[in-house]
């Protein structure tokens, strides 16, 4: 089946359907992870967006039960240069493009990734369609720019858990850690538990009470989808958080923290989307090659440098990847220090919330 992405500006990109039917909008970013395509379909942090894989033959060791990082795909479309005819892994349970019909995803295939990337990369991440039914380019330009895009829109509730659960809790774990779900990420919780915290998962719009009568050790701040300044309702919590309990905050939650310390935010160009960014670690000189998926920044500057400190930046555009403060316990970073497959460079920042607890305690 014919199917057509159409960006904003008026590009057009003609392939083939290979997922669900229909017409779906959002922003076209580009990833450029080389493995790993059903992580990336199954981070809540997409959605809004239309992801492009950059490496060009995607889909050849199928999709399992196991490595999905949510309870479904949230992306609201997939583009890639190929999907691969045969799948082929131990551990399969279906097709991709079988899996994304499942879940009522569209993708397309057979156009030329590398010129997307590079438009994208010279134009900025712009808002798109992509469409199996109405073929008419006109048409679809004008449905592009008449969409909803991402500044200002609130994507977090479309993501977030219902309500709270007890995702581990045993008497010989030591800590006690509540999740603020704006979008988390199974390995995130899978990497709590596996440091012997009980781990309570709330809504996004968990008040700060709320969270403060679950008698936590820590709170994770977690990732998530869209513009960090629409979620207000977290921002507060967060802010009345500061001080009271030791904060730990990765890619929206690094977002939201700094913004409920007074600071602001700002859309980057095209984003970060994939699993090789190296990051600096400024205090002690340490790169991390990083996983990310972000389209928005904290402007450092914005916040008070007699309290805060920039702890990393990225080494490919100078832009703030973390912070802490000097004196309360809380710190976040924008990449995702729990990649799975990827680079575990940053694992080591789940012991520092540990070890926060722990001189907190």
């Amino acid at each position: 089946m014919q199917a057509l992405l159409v960006l904003e500006d008026g590009k057009i990109f003609k392939g083939r359907s290979f997922g669900a039917s229909g017409q779906a909008l959002g922003e076209v970013v580009f990833n450029t992870s080389m493995a790993g395509y059903q992580e990336i379909i199954t981070d809540p942090s997409y959605k809004g967006q239309i992801v492009a894989m950059t490496y060009p033959l995607i889909g050849n060791y199928g999709i399992n039960k196991e490595d999905a990082e949510s309870r479904k795909p949230f992306l609201e479309g997939f583009v890639v240069k190929e999907c691969s005819k045969l799948a082929s892994n131990w551990r399969k349970d279906r097709d991709l493009g079988d899996y994304l019909k499942e879940n009522n995803i569209l993708a397309i295939e057979g156009i030329d990734t590398r010129a997307l990337t590079l438009h994208i990369r010279e134009k900025g991440a712009m808002k798109a369609i992509l469409s199996t039914q109405d073929l008419d380019e006109l048409s679809l330009v004008d449905k592009a720019r008449k969409s909803r895009g991402l500044v200002g829109l609130d994507l977090v509730k479309e993501v977030a858990i219902p309500k709270k659960y007890v995702y581990s809790q045993s008497k010989e774990n030591k800590y006690k850690v509540v999740v603020l779900d704006c979008g988390v990420k199974f390995n995130t919780l899978k990497e709590l538990k596996h440091l012997q915290c009980n781990v309570t998962v709330v809504p996004a719009w968990t008040t700060y009470q709320e969270i403060l009568e679950e008698n936590p050790d820590g709170v994770l701040l977690s990732n998530g989808p869209g513009d960090p300044a629409a979620v207000g309702y977290v921002i507060k919590a967060v802010a009345n958080l500061i001080g009271k309990v030791p904060l730990f905050g990765i890619c929206l939650g690094h977002q939201v923290l700094g913004l409920a310390l007074g600071g602001s935010t700002y859309k980057l160009k095209f984003g970060h989307h994939g699993a090789n960014h190296p990051v600096k670690d400024l205090r002690t000189g340490r790169v991390s090659i990083t996983c990310q998926n972000h389209g928005f920044c904290v402007d450092i500057d914005s916040l008070n440098k007699k309290d805060i400190e920039l702890t990393h930046v990225n080494l490919n555009d100078g832009t703030s990847e973390g912070l802490a403060h000097k004196k309360l316990p809380l710190f976040s970073v924008q990449f995702h220090p729990e990649a799975s497959p990827g680079p575990h460079d940053a694992g080591y920042l789940f012991g520092k919330f540990i070890e926060m607890i722990r001189e907190s305690k």
